[in-house]
């Protein structure tokens, strides 16, 4: 492209007001109507940097060297009030988590009624119009309906589709897009990105576009810019820098890419877990207006997990995979159903029960929300230990340290506290409690959906070796298919609190069955056709 930047950040350093530096001299470009990927792990400064072009970097971090040029003028040198008229009317930008974006005490109808009211001279009149237009643009099913709607109405999907309709009500210059599709399923992550695609491609805007996933960016973007430590360590057309990178960073992330793991043969011992007509309804609850209605999230679910077996279960938010899991656990009282351990059936408070929650673990989605941030970590693990007949202190000290060792944590990460820990390192500790008791099955909700793609590569490795070297049988809930295609022996596929379709992985992934399966594959981005995929669709646009 010859056309001159619409962006161009020159030297770009932030630092802490302590003087602690964040973000080391980057630079960067834009050109009108490119997409342009920023790629790197968590801490690697790539969203500050980012966040930083709109002026919207945290107070306690300041400029300390550099320039970002926006149309031609330095916009670090401008008054907030000329920062804030640029904000929104030529720059937008889509946030990671549209719930703490959007405002839950207002409907979206006034939430997106703003931008217009304060940047354009139309009438409230032309704004609704333009408001609607761009909802069903959006594939809102509804949009008249919608106005009047609070965001906790809404889908997470949905509130993406909302989020970036806000963003191009305007007809932005330039769209960041920070994380856009972290917390969505394969099917709806990509109706969103094509979407986006799509809209700024009809109205020539261009996109910085911020994410971990590597596949997505390949499929997406022009160019990338690979970040760590606040540096930029390479960057380049898309398809030069996927192919053959200069720098061993870059390697190591592409290198971190899940990969389909060896087949393993069948057990022929008995099942160790076997589900028969598992229902479960959540009853409606009244409200001082409304009633919502009785639900039934699971419908007669039959499931086996072999000895030693890791089964996956997949499917879009809201399939039920999740409620299932938990039910498995103990954690939800099925409504009807049996559920059978070892060959002997399991009723909530009854024979075998605590028997059976001692030997079924789980290890939950977000270590954070399920760590006790009053407990050091010795005494998070140690507390699982609490009913094992016949542990002395000494010998609980030493499977704590036992388990430490295994889960890669040293030693003085004993006495340390949740808060102080990273992601991954807050998620082996969720491992190590769940694996202490040397359990004979484990549910893992999304253990490792939060994480960056080399810390991913890390808990996908140490979960192998553990279950490879205790047995355990697992359950495991995902909607990365990738992470799937890598740890599972058999993939088990739900829809709408139904199993639609259930194999061994390389069945399920080379030959799928089901029209469902085929389109949750077929949205699933992949490093080695994205390429390709990019070519196509510019050849088609």
């Amino acid at each position: 492209m010859n056309s001159p930047a619409l962006l161009e950040v020159r030297d770009l350093a932030l630092a802490l007001r302590n003087g602690t530096p964040l973000v080391h001299g980057i630079g960067f470009e834009v050109r009108p109507g490119e997409i342009v990927g920023i790629v790197g792990e968590s801490g690697s400064g790539k969203t500050l940097a980012a966040r930083s072009v709109m002026g919207l970097a945290p107070p306690a971090i300041q400029r300390t060297g550099g320039a970002i040029r926006f149309e031609g003028q330095d916009i670090t040198q401008l008054a907030p009030a000329a920062l804030r008229k640029l904000r929104g009317a030529r720059m937008g930008m889509v946030f990671q988590e549209p719930m703490t974006s959007l405002n839950p005490s207002m409907p979206i109808g006034r939430q997106l009624d703003e931008g217009l009211a304060l940047h354009t001279r139309l009438t409230p009149a032309e704004r609704r119009a333009r408001i609607l237009e761009m909802l069903a643009r959006v594939r809102i099913d509804d949009p008249i309906g919608a106005l009047a709607a609070y965001p906790h109405r809404f889908s997470g999907g949905m509130r993406q589709r909302i989020m970036l309709a806000s963003a191009m009500l305007l007809r932005p210059a330039l769209l960041i897009a920070d994380e856009p599709t972290t917390a969505l399923d394969a099917i709806v992550q990509r109706d969103v990105l094509e979407l986006m695609v799509g809209l700024t491609r009809e109205h020539g805007t261009a996109v910085l576009m911020i994410s971990h996933d590597l596949p997505m960016i390949a499929r997406y973007t022009d160019r990338i810019v690979v970040m760590h430590h606040g540096r930029i360590v390479e960057q380049g057309p898309t398809a030069a820098l996927v192919t053959a990178p200069q720098e061993a960073y870059t390697r190591k992330l592409l290198a971190a890419m899940p990969q389909r793991g060896a087949t393993r043969a069948p057990s022929a011992a008995p099942p160790v877990l076997e589900v028969d007509g598992l229902v479960v309804d959540y009853p409606g609850s009244g409200g001082l207006f409304t009633k919502r209605e009785a639900r039934r999230a699971l419908h007669g679910i039959d499931l086996r997990v072999g000895a030693g077996e890791v089964v996956a279960l997949v499917g879009g938010s809201g399939s039920g995979k999740t409620t299932l899991g938990r039910t498995i656990a103990g954690l939800i009282r099925p409504s009807a159903g049996s559920l059978r351990f070892e060959g002997k059936p399991i009723v909530p408070g009854g024979e075998g029960w605590a028997r059976y929650r001692a030997q079924c673990q789980m290890v939950f989605q977000d270590p954070v929300s399920s760590l006790d941030p009053r407990m050091t970590v010795a005494a998070l693990i140690g507390e699982a230990l609490r009913t094992v007949p016949g542990l002395t202190p000494a010998a609980k000290q030493a499977r704590i340290a036992e388990v430490l060792d295994e889960v890669a944590l040293s030693a003085d990460v004993a006495q340390r506290y949740a808060h102080e820990l990273s992601g991954g390192q807050r998620q082996r500790v969720a491992i190590a409690r769940a694996v202490v008791r040397r359990p004979a099955f484990i549910v893992a909700d999304e253990p490792v959906s939060a994480l960056d793609v080399t810390v991913r590569a890390q808990i996908l490795t140490l979960f192998a070796q553990l279950q490879s070297r205790h047995g355990f049988s697992c359950l495991f809930i995902s909607h990365d298919l990738g992470v799937v295609e890598q740890i599972a022996d058999r993939v088990v596929v739900m829809r709408q609190g139904a199993i639609v379709e259930a194999g061994l992985r390389d069945q399920v992934f080379d030959r799928p069955a089901d029209a469902y399966t085929q389109e949750l594959l077929g949205a699933v981005p992949r490093l080695h056709t994205a390429l390709a995929q990019r070519v196509l669709a510019d050849q088609a646009a």
